[in-house]
């Protein structure tokens, strides 16, 4: 009898052992949620190329992000080593904006398509 009363106290000790430890890490869980949510995000001001002012009329889609840049010739200049440039981007705390879903990447100016020439009549 006494020995079973010394395993009931041991399995109740474990599991108010075990449920305080399931306490902590669900609020430290929380907390992590809210540090990660209120983190701000730096919105891309300066070209990652030339560290010019950006033209956000010019971007480059890479690698599922878009990166701004201040002139034609950085879009060649990242689509040679993208990696590089969205490096030099978070370095900077910056995070680069998502590539839109494609229908919302039809609406922008820059993504638009080339039309043919009309058809001389």
């Amino acid at each position: 009898m006494q020995i079973q009363r010394i395993v009931m106290m041991a399995a109740a000790s474990a599991l108010l052992v075990a449920s305080t430890c399931l306490a902590q890490a669900t609020a430290a869980a929380a907390k992590d949620a809210t540090a990660v949510a209120t983190t701000p995000v730096k919105a891309q001001a300066i070209c990652p190329v030339m560290g010019g002012k950006i033209n956000k009329s010019l971007f480059c889609d890479v690698e599922g992000k878009r990166l701004y840049v201040c002139c034609g010739g950085c879009i060649k200049t990242i689509q040679k080593d993208p990696s590089k440039y969205i490096k030099i981007l978070e370095d900077q705390g910056v995070t680069p904006e998502k590539t839109p879903a494609p229908a919302e990447a039809a609406k922008t100016p820059a993504a638009e398509p080339a039309k043919a020439p009309a058809a001389a009549k």
